[in-house]
């Protein structure tokens, strides 16, 4: 009897430590679940995929994410000399966007199902495995919360050779049959027709490639997904016709008006025949956009140059001086043309006559026309070329040269409307100058590019915002005839239009004062530096501040990259928090928390705000902030291989979501926890997550404070 008790109480307590075990690892939440697998396309070349199941109410970020914004999804492979990458990661399917006013940049994420795919080329004909890393965010949907989406990777790499295309489904059913891919015969039936889509570009091998990868995630987006998309495209377009339109009325291609028009209407046989060459005419100048748009999408097509242009401080740079300098240009210091001799050549042609004259006069035309259009066609370039879909450039140009060849269509069609366009005069000069000052503007956009990407901090919002704040003045005066420049006529008075448009920038003015002293500016947040770059913030409340009783112990490590906001002072590392906070004998309060962290954000503005609470962190407790994001390397000596994945550990961020982990078996943020210093151990076994009421937060601080005492 007495070994049957001792065999039921020992069974009692397996069965306590086995709940007690769902009840801690119940904390840590993976709302994504991959599998990976392999597609061998030829001999040399495999793409590794990645595939990813997103649970209900939870979405995922992209690795495109705007500096700034959340955390975005690295993907991280390691090196060896039996392959190389070859371009970047592909992602499937197209992201969601939405505006997030939190971080104020347009944030793109997934929800459902996610696949990325990294094509390589082998260097040797013996098989081997890649093991890489997945690091990225999650959000809930209902309540805010983020966790971070962690997977260690590993693909077996086992080249098969192919001698002819009759093989080439054996091929497909062994390297299926020799990868870890998991996904059900439905879920492969999804992705036809993207993957064909996909691999498309790889017709020139397609005798030796093997069929299309079988996944559940790379597949056509749902109709919202597609509405989405059209809509978008949609707007592109039709700014790119305005585009087109405005080009029109620059000094360089207005004046030509008349003269190209009346080509049209000159030794025709017949109206007809005068109407035919000017539909080549219009034709021909779309025809000639579209080909620029169409080159820089296929040279975009396959680079990742998106990524390019949001962290290349070479790119970014490029732009910036480009923008300046036709800037300068436009207030008239000298005129940029392209190469004489390729006007003439086409002037020549003109001459000749014929039909083909149509097309050789619209040749002329862009090229003559190019030191004003240069900069619109650039913009709507670069705008496409960042949209993340390589025949937007195309569109782009194609709806630009429509906009700019309707007017002389139209005109040399109906030639009575001649009469009513206004004259050629100072007012082209006027729009010149207007170009100026918004090119100076927008050029701030690359600048701020390179600044937030390399964390130069050089550019700081609220500098940015004055510099838009002294251009838009400026240009308001000179509209208004209060500033003049050398190929200005004289302004003997101000017209309706100039007056509307001098108004509207005085106003614009106006509206972004506020933003000096930390509005958000929502609608133009995305052409504007991250609230995390502004230096000045009027507080609430006539901007009071709670007083700091004492200084820190020390000075704070990583503070070259990290800061508190709402005059909190503290530390980013546990140590050294728990150092400081046995010397002062108070509560260590440790706050995880991430750049990417929306609710972190959140909390902060609502709870940080309050001058009670920042009394109690400031003065009563020592507060160690701990970001599981930051990707800021450490020294090699304070590497440490992992004890939860085996892994090495060699940023701040990774270090510290290890910690949380381990730790206390959690892996969201915000996550608060008070600290007994003394022992290392939770002041209470309470903790505290995303809270937006002070009062629940102040409660929960005064309880640890009592439990020290």
């Amino acid at each position: 009897m007495k070994r049957l008790n001792v065999l039921r109480t020992k069974g009692i307590a397996l069965i306590t430590m086995l709940l007690l075990s769902v009840f801690v690892n119940a904390q840590q939440i993976n709302p994504v679940s991959w599998t990976f697998s392999t597609e061998q396309i030829s001999e040399q070349e495999f793409y590794l995929i990645m595939s990813g199941n997103i649970e209900a109410d939870w979405h995922m970020y992209t690795i495109d994410i705007e500096e700034g914004g959340p955390m975005p999804m690295y993907i991280e492979f390691d090196k060896s000399d039996d392959y190389k990458l070859v371009g970047g990661v592909l992602e499937f399917p197209k992201p969601k966007e939405v505006f997030d006013d939190v971080f104020n940049v347009t944030v793109k994420y997934h929800e459902k199902t996610v696949q990325y795919k990294q094509k390589i080329k082998l260097n040797t004909e013996k098989s081997f495995t890649i093991e890489g890393l997945l690091d990225g965010q999650a959000c809930y949907d209902i309540d805010g919360r983020c966790v971070l989406v962690t997977e260690d990777m590993e693909f077996n790499i086992k080249p098969v050779k192919i001698e002819s295309s009759e093989e080439t489904q054996a091929v497909k059913n062994q390297i299926k049959s020799e990868t870890n891919q998991t996904d059900s015969a439905d879920d492969e039936e999804d992705l036809t027709s993207d993957d064909k889509e996909e691999n498309a570009e790889e017709d020139h091998v397609s005798d030796k490639k093997a069929s299309n990868p079988t996944s559940t995630v790379a597949q056509a987006g749902t109709k919202e997904d597609s509405e989405e998309k059209e809509k978008g495209i949609l707007g592109f377009l039709l700014m790119a016709i305005g585009g087109g339109l405005l080009g029109v009325l620059t000094p360089c291609v207005f004046p030509m008006i008349p003269m190209t028009v009346s080509f049209f209407l000159q030794g025709q046989s017949s109206r007809a025949a005068g109407i035919m060459k000017a539909l080549i005419f219009g034709l021909s100048i779309i025809f000639l956009y579209t080909l620029v748009g169409l080159i820089v999408s296929l040279t975009s097509a396959g680079a990742d140059l998106t990524s390019i242009l949001s962290t290349s401080w070479v790119a970014n740079a490029i732009f910036f001086v480009l923008f300046v300098i036709f800037s300068i240009s436009f207030f008239g210091l000298f005129e940029i043309t392209l190469p004489t001799g390729l006007a003439n050549k086409a002037d020549q042609q003109v001459d000749k006559g014929g039909l083909i004259a149509s097309f050789f006069m619209a040749v002329t035309l862009v090229i003559v026309s190019f030191s004003c259009t240069g900069p619109i066609v650039g913009a709507i370039l670069v705008k496409g070329a960042a949209s993340g879909s390589w025949l937007e450039p195309t569109i782009g140009m194609m709806g630009f040269g429509f906009g700019f060849a309707l007017p002389f269509t139209l005109l040399a069609v109906s030639p009575n409307l001649l009469k009513k366009l206004p004259k050629s005069g100072g007012w082209m000069n006027a729009v010149k100058v207007v170009f100026a000052f918004i090119l100076l503007a927008f050029s701030m956009k690359f600048l701020s590019n390179i600044d937030q990407t390399y964390n130069l901090n050089f550019l700081s919002r609220d500098l940015y915002i004055a510099i838009w704040i002294v251009l838009f003045t400026l240009m308001g005066f000179y509209l208004l005839g209060k500033i003049k420049f050398s190929h200005d006529s004289d302004l003997k008075h101000v017209g309706i239009f100039r007056l509307f448009v001098a108004i509207a920038s005085f106003s614009f003015v106006l509206y972004l004062l506020p933003g000096m002293f930390g509005a958000k500016l929502t609608p133009i947040a995305s052409v504007l530096p991250p609230m995390t770059a502004q230096n000045f913030e009027l507080k609430a409340g006539g901007g009071s501040t709670v007083e700091i009783e004492e200084a820190l112990c020390e000075e704070p490590k990583h503070t070259d990259v990290l800061h508190y906001s709402n005059n909190i002072q503290g530390y980013f590392d546990y140590q050294q928090g728990l150092d400081c906070a046995k010397e002062k004998n108070k509560p260590l309060l440790v706050y995880f928390s991430g750049h990417g962290c929306s609710n972190c954000k959140q909390m902060q503005s609502f709870v940080w705000e309050d001058t009670r609470v920042q009394d109690y962190l400031n003065n009563k407790v020592i507060i160690t902030k701990l970001l599981t994001d930051e990707r800021k390397e450490l020294p090699e000596s304070e590497w440490y291989e992992s004890e939860m994945d085996g892994r090495m550990k060699k940023t701040v961020g990774k270090q510290n979501r290890d910690f949380q982990i381990s730790r206390f078996n959690m892996n969201s943020q915000p996550f608060y926890v008070l600290i007994n210093p003394k022992t290392g151990e939770k002041l209470i076994s309470e903790t505290m997550e995303y809270e937006k009421d002070p009062e629940v937060f102040i409660e929960w601080l005064d309880k640890g404070l009592a439990a020290m005492k």
